[in-house]
């Protein structure tokens, strides 16, 4: 059976764009399809951050973003990376302006009542970006969760993901030779979660990595050896800390997020 990442990104509930998108699914029975709801989505740093996320995972987008310029970052995107993209709203908008010669007020939201929840989850996201690649140790302390991890082993998307669940987290880059925040031995162990990978995964994932950017895929940053020592420094940083460590090889943003959650006794089902 075919496996389908589909993404659901909306400025709003996200309850269209979803309809769509199963309906349009339930047309094809041998395709096993895996949602993710991304709702509230209303400035260009958290779509940016989604955005990574889909590449990584291969997946089709539904949006219905009301704002052009939003929409307009998705179709970019996912024409420039080989994406697919469909837009549940814009065409919409196009055909009642067409017809009646009147603009669209581009208002977010204007169907759905805001309520406390929308703004716990956009305090999330925001967070999130804020706290994204260690650039904010002061936040270290105020996050519900910190991710530590050497490169690609997908400390933003899951980030962005855990904030999806209203939750406040903080990832932070580790190598040998850069300096940790002194902040990090101020955070709760139980809340520290260390991410790893196998060398033979990461040098596969940051050669790919390097063919993207145009240069070659044979450097320091995807040499066997030079990432053996990544991960040998990571897990002894780990067992200082006395975090949990997980291994993202072969799992999923999903499965890595609900391991999190279960350790942290969270509702990985309810936290909407």
């Amino acid at each position: 059976m075919k496996k389908l990442n589909v993404y659901i990104i909306s400025d709003s509930s996200g309850e269209t764009a979803f309809s769509v998108a199963r309906i349009a699914v339930s047309q094809f029975p041998d395709v096993d399809v895996n949602y993710q709801r991304f709702p509230f989505i209303q400035t260009k740093s958290i779509l940016t951050g989604i955005l990574k996320m889909a590449l990584a995972d291969n997946a089709i987008i539904f949006h219905t973003l009301v704002n052009d310029e939003l929409s307009s970052m998705i179709r970019t995107f996912t024409a420039q990376n080989g994406l697919y993209n469909s837009d549940c709203l814009q065409n919409s908008l196009n055909v009642i302006s067409e017809r009646t010669g009147d603009r669209p007020v581009r208002v977010p939201g204007l169907v759905h009542d805001l309520n406390e929840k929308y703004f716990d989850r956009i305090a999330a996201m925001e967070f999130a970006v804020a706290n994204d690649d260690g650039k904010n140790p002061g936040g270290l302390t105020k996050a519900d969760i910190v991710i530590l991890g050497v490169s690609r082993t997908s400390k933003t998307p899951l980030s962005l993901y855990l904030a999806n669940k209203n939750l406040n987290v903080a990832n932070v880059p580790i190598a040998p030779n850069t300096q940790l925040p002194q902040e990090i031995w101020d955070v709760d162990p139980n809340r520290i979660f260390g991410l790893t990978n196998t060398p033979k995964a990461l040098k596969k994932i940051r050669r790919a990595r390097m063919v993207a950017y145009g240069l070659s895929p044979d450097t320091p940053y995807s040499d066997p050896v030079h990432i053996k020592e990544e991960l040998k420094y990571a897990k002894n940083l780990y067992n200082k800390i006395g975090c949990v460590v997980i291994n993202v090889f072969n799992k999923s943003i999903e499965e890595t997020a609900t391991i999190i959650m279960e350790s942290l006794n969270l509702d990985t089902n309810n936290r909407h």
